[in-house]
Order: C-alpha cells, then sequence, then structure tokens
C-alpha cells in the first residue's frame, strides 16, 4: 500500500495541465484550457482543464475529475498505478508496504497482464545485456543497425533467447502465472490430446521493440528473426489482447509526444528502427504504425498533440502507392497532410543514419509537398497521355479532396489541382458534389437500414419532467464549493406574527460566511437533501469548513472518493464550458455566478424553499381526501399557504437586483 504522505505529496506536486498535456494539445482559453476530447471522436474542442481547480471536463462524454481521474479514465490505471506514474513524472520517492500474497492474487486482469509485460521487457533488456548470446548476436546486430548504448537503453531493446522456453520457464520461477503469458502472448501453450501441456516462448531468438502505450506502459512486443529461417516471419508481433491493440497503438509515441506538441508536427514512417533511428539523429517527433495499415483510431491519436502529420515515404513506387489510402484516412479526421519521399533505394532508417541533423532536416523542409501537389505528380506520371487513365487520376485526386471536412480547404484544393492538371474549376465542382451526393446517399441509406434494424413502435411521446429539487440541490452543492469559505452581508428572512396575529416577514442584516447562511437557512426548515450523492457530498463540505481556517476545491475533490467526482467535476465546470465556444468574440457575455453571489445564495435557498412548502401543501391537500373532519389539516393548509405567498414575495426582490 502505498502511503498517506506520498500520496498527499503527490496531489501537491502534480500539475494537471502538465499531466494532461502528455496526451492531449492543449490551448490557453481564459484562465483554463481547451483541447479535443481524448474519449471521443470530435473535430471541435469540448474537452476543459482548469489549472485554478485542477479537475478537468469533457462535455462530449460527460466525464471529469482531478488529475488522478484522468490517468484511470485515458489509461485504465488502478488508483496506486496512477499514484506511481505521477510519483515517477515528478520524482517522488514511493513509501509503500509489501503487498502480501492475497493482495497480489486480487490484481485484476488488465493489471496482471501488465505486470507480466513489465517482466518480460525487464527481462529481455537483461538478457541482451548481460548473456554472451545477447552480447553475441542481439547487441551485435543493434550496433550493426548504428544503434548507440544510449539508443538501445532509451528505446528499451532487447533480446529472447533462442530457446524453446527460456523466457516462460523464468516468468513461472518468479511467480507469473501461465494464463497471464498465454493471454498476453508472449507464450503459447498447445494442450495434447494425452492431456500434456506444451508451452514454448513466441518470440524464441528474436530482437525485441516493446510498444508501449501513450503514458509509457508496456502493451506488447514487436520481434525480429535474426536467424535466416525462411519458413519463420521476419516480424512478429503480440497478438490482440486485452491491453494491446494495435490499431489504436502507435509505437514511439510515448517517446515522441512531447516533440510532436512542441514542433506542433508529426513524421509518421513506417517500422520500428525508422523510429528510433531518426530519434537518435534529433529528429523527435516521429512515430510508426508498426508495418500495420495505418487506422483512423491512430489518427486521432495524433490528432490530440497536433494537426499536422507528415508522412516519410520509402523511394519504393509500389509502396507510395500502397500508402495512399492512408493519406485519405487523415484528410477525413480534418488534419493537414504533406508527403516527404526519400530517394531510390534509401528509407527514412537509412537517410536519418548516414546524413547530419541539419541536413536531414533541411531535406524534409525541401521536399515535403503537400498532399494534392505529392498525389497528383505520382499519378500524372503515370497517367503519361493515356486520356482514360487522366480522367480516373482526377476522379481519384477529387475524392481525396471530398474527404476534407473543411469547405475552405476544399476549395483551394480544387483550384491548386485544376491548375496541376490544367482542366477547369467548374468540371472539377461538378465532379465534386456527385462524389459529395453519392457520399450523402450511402449515408442516408446506411441510416435507414439501422432504423429498420431497430424499429420500434412509437407511442405518444411523454415529455421528461425537469426535477425541480434535484437541480436546486446541484445548484447549492455548487455554491459550497465554489463561494463557501466567501464572506457577505446577508439579509435574512424571520417570521414573527403582527399585532393582528398574521405571520409577516421581517429582515435582518447580518455578515455571514456563504456555507453558514445555506447551513442556518436548510437547517431552519429542516431539509434533508434527497439525492444520496449530494447529500453526502454535502455534509462532507459543510463539515470540513466548520472545521478548517481555510478552503482549496482541488484538495477536496482529491480527498473526495471516486463515486462523487464526476458529478462535482460537472458542477464545477459549469461556467467553464462558455468558454469552449469563445462567446465574447460574438460579443455575447454570459452571465458568471461571482457577479452577484447574495443574490445567487438568495435566489436559490429562497427557491428550495419555496418549493418544499409547495410539495406539504400538496401532501396535505391528499389528506382531506382521506378524513371527514378537515379543521386542523385546512388551518396548517392555510398557514404554508402564507407562507409560500411571503417567500415569493422574497424571492421577487431577489430576481428584480
Amino acid at each position: 500500500m502505498i502511503s498517506k504522505t506520498t500520496i498527499d505529496q503527490v496531489y501537491e506536486t502534480a500539475r494537471l495541465e502538465e499531466v494532461i498535456g502528455d496526451f492531449v494539445q492543449l490551448k490557453k482559453s481564459g484562465s483554463n484550457f481547451k483541447g479535443l476530447s481524448p474519449f471521443s471522436d470530435e473535430r471541435t474542442p469540448s474537452f476543459m482543464v482548469s489549472p485554478v481547480k485542477q479537475i478537468w471536463k469533457d462535455f462530449s462524454s460527460g466525464k471529469g475529475g482531478n488529475v488522478v481521474a484522468f490517468l484511470m479514465e485515458h489509461e485504465h490505471f488502478t488508483y496506486p498505478e496512477a499514484i506511481k506514474y505521477l510519483a515517477k513524472k515528478y520524482n517522488i520517492e514511493i513509501e509503500e508496504t509489501e503487498q502480501t500474497d492475497e493482495q497480489k492474487e486480487q490484481a485484476n486482469e488488465r493489471e496482471s497482464m501488465f505486470l507480466v509485460s513489465e517482466y518480460a521487457n525487464t527481462y529481455f533488456i537483461k538478457t541482451l545485456w548481460e548473456t554472451e548470446p545477447g552480447k553475441a548476436i542481439a547487441l551485435s546486430y543493434f550496433k550493426e543497425r548504428g544503434f548507440t548504448d544510449e539508443t538501445i537503453k532509451k528505446f528499451g531493446l532487447g533480446f529472447n533467447p533462442n530457446e524453446w522456453e527460456a523466457f516462460t520457464k523464468s516468468a513461472l520461477d518468479n511467480g507469473y502465472q501461465l494464463e497471464y503469458l498465454a493471454k498476453t502472448g508472449l507464450t503459447i501453450v498447445k494442450e495434447h490430446a494425452e492431456g500434456e501441456t506444451k508451452k514454448f516462448d513466441r518470440f524464441k531468438g528474436r530482437v525485441m521493440f516493446p510498444i508501449h502505450s501513450m503514458s509509457g506502459r508496456v502493451l506488447g512486443f514487436g520481434g525480429r528473426i535474426l536467424t535466416n529461417d525462411k519458413k519463420a516471419a521476419k516480424y512478429l508481433n503480440s497478438p490482440e489482447s486485452n491491453i494491446y491493440h494495435k490499431s489504436k497503438v502507435l509505437y514511439g509515441i510515448y517517446y515522441a509526444k512531447k516533440a510532436i506538441a512542441k514542433e506542433d508536427r508529426c513524421y509518421l514512417v513506417e517500422g520500428y528502427t525508422d523510429v528510433i533511428q531518426m530519434h537518435q539523429r534529433g529528429i523527435e517527433n516521429v512515430v510508426s504504425s508498426s508495418g500495420t495499415a495505418l487506422t483512423p483510431e491512430q489518427i486521432r491519436l495524433i490528432n490530440r498533440l497536433t494537426k499536422n502529420i507528415t508522412v516519410l515515404f520509402d523511394g519504393d513506387a509500389a509502396g507510395l502507392r500502397a500508402s495512399l489510402r492512408g493519406i485519405d484516412l487523415i484528410l477525413e479526421q480534418g488534419m493537414n497532410v504533406k508527403v516527404c519521399s526519400f530517394p531510390e533505394g534509401e528509407d527514412p532508417d537509412s537517410f536519418a543514419k548516414n546524413n547530419a541533423y541539419e541536413d536531414v532536416v533541411l531535406y524534409l523542409e525541401e521536399n515535403a509537398k503537400d498532399f494534392i501537389q505529392f498525389k497528383t505528380s505520382l499519378l500524372a506520371e503515370e497517367a503519361a497521355n493515356d486520356p482514360i487513365k487522366r480522367a480516373d487520376t482526377v476522379r481519384d485526386i477529387v475524392n481525396s479532396i471530398s474527404k476534407i471536412p473543411d469547405q475552405i480547404q476544399k476549395e483551394i484544393y480544387i483550384q491548386e489541382c485544376a491548375k496541376i492538371m490544367q482542366i477547369s474549376e467548374e468540371v472539377l465542382y461538378n465532379t465534386l458534389a456527385q462524389i459529395d451526393k453519392k457520399g450523402a446517399a450511402d449515408a442516408n441509406k446506411k441510416i435507414k437500414q439501422e432504423q429498420k434494424a431497430f424499429e420500434v413502435v412509437k407511442n405518444d411521446q411523454v415529455v421528461e419532467k425537469v426535477d425541480v429539487q434535484y437541480e436546486l440541490e446541484r445548484k447549492i452543492i455548487g455554491i459550497l464549493i465554489l463561494y463557501g469559505f466567501e464572506s457577505d452581508e446577508f439579509e435574512d428572512l424571520v417570521l414573527r406574527e403582527n399585532d393582528e396575529g398574521d405571520l409577516v416577514m421581517t429582515s435582518e442584516l447580518s455578515t455571514l460566511k456563504v456555507f453558514e447562511k445555506i447551513f442556518l437557512n436548510l437547517q431552519e426548515d429542516e431539509v434533508e437533501f434527497t439525492n444520496e450523492t449530494f447529500r453526502k457530498v454535502y455534509f462532507q463540505l459543510i463539515s470540513e469548513m466548520n472545521e478548517k481556517d481555510s478552503f482549496q476545491i482541488k484538495d477536496f475533490v482529491n480527498n473526495l472518493s471516486q463515486d462523487y467526482t464526476n458529478e462535482v467535476t460537472s458542477i464545477l465546470m459549469e461556467e467553464e464550458k462558455y468558454d469552449i465556444h469563445d462567446w465574447e468574440r460574438k460579443d455575447i457575455y454570459p452571465k458568471m455566478k461571482r457577479n452577484s453571489l447574495v443574490q445567487l445564495v438568495d435566489e436559490t435557498v429562497l427557491t428550495l424553499r419555496s418549493f418544499l412548502v409547495k410539495k406539504v401543501v400538496s401532501s396535505l391537500q391528499n389528506k382531506t381526501l382521506q378524513n371527514e373532519d378537515n379543521s386542523e389539516i385546512l388551518k396548517e393548509i392555510n398557514d404554508y399557504n402564507n407562507l409560500h405567498v411571503l417567500l415569493n414575495k422574497r424571492l421577487g426582490r431577489v430576481l428584480s437586483f
């Protein structure tokens, strides 16, 4: 278990905007930051980070919380893993007690798979540097590729011995379960008819490339064979598992994320060694799709950090054509694409290895073409003087332009294409319109098919009523957290009988803290919160504010149970959502709560009291239907009605400020 001292130090040191900035490109928006949601597919920012409150809110998915909640949601960390990640990031020494065997057994499946992968990575590294076969075969291979010791260690490169079960035996001897070795794909298990179980290493005799998540966790491995066995695949990847989904992972993203955000550009290459060699040369904003076809999920991973991608191709013409499909996918995500190909016979690995940093940077700057120029020159060269092929080329290029969501960009690219292909813009616009029309028709057809598949008999629609008490309780929690410790002059309402025996409302001015004002008013009417979350949060707030000399929002949220964090974050970020739309740039100024604190408190408390009185009256009226003698009940109803009238008169005064 991690000590409370360590946890407190982590919360005190960690900066939410810095941690989230490692995963999402954040831009300043007033006193906050905003960015694209890392939890949903979107093109306009709905993700908000508040450095002051040290909380985040994703308005597209409804998720929110503090720095630990983000890591638990985004990286699927357990609470201890999130604390350890932050401690490592901020160089905080972790104090913890030894886990018992029982606690280890209780670790969930994903955590167990991560532990196995981390052990495998450690084992492969140790085998590379500390065994004779590792040094003689694998280390020599890496050195031949031009990798320095520093680079090999940075990327955690390793070696699995050329033995059937060297790794598996070591893992089992160290207490790791065969179940998780099999589920991660590190060990292949085969059951024979006689009931005998055979197990052997998947990556036998291969140099190892660990594949990391954006936060640095080992998800899987790529292994390259070093022998001339023609029956074995040259490269072998971990199979799909509960922690490794190759379509959602980019090799090198952990090492490249900061450079991508800083340079506001990502270089996309094909293989592991391309990434490593470019890093070694000093160009660190490089990732690879690991030899698999590029996917929308991988593109969205880059999109969180930058809008600009430069795809680096080998000089192989066949490879260039095959990779053009990936460009269309990038365009669909609304990103800016450039393409750079290397001289024939060269790839990013060899070019970075054989040229100085300045020469590589200069080459990329001078040879990176806009996708339309690149695709046009490539396809036009193939079409040559063949009119049919030329027409197909134009159609192919316009089809790529149709993928772009931004209309202005579309128009610019149409003009560019018309100039290069020497064809009228009108023809290209007509072709584009036809493609867009077909796309819309296909989309409508798909929607209709989905509707048909889930056809439901329509009943008379019932409009869902607003839960007034829920909204008012929610509003009170928000006021308490944001302004509870502030003092102001309040007009207290006191009910007194006049000379005629009627109840009249009199007012008395007093200076109170906001939480005191709310607590006293709710106690006066013996009001209890009906929502369980709000009730527990309310008592925790009142207790802390009564006992402490100061109140910090981030400390309160950090100590809050995870069950309540999402609801509380939604309340706290209510006003921040206006920043997402930049209303002030459109001369629209949303009214902020702090501008009239006394009015806000009075209005909310009075409205709740008035609502509850109305509920009591309704309940009493129902009782009159069940009794013969209703004189006492009617008198009570009359008293409550008078109170309701007085409260509403007072409420009218508050609203007219």
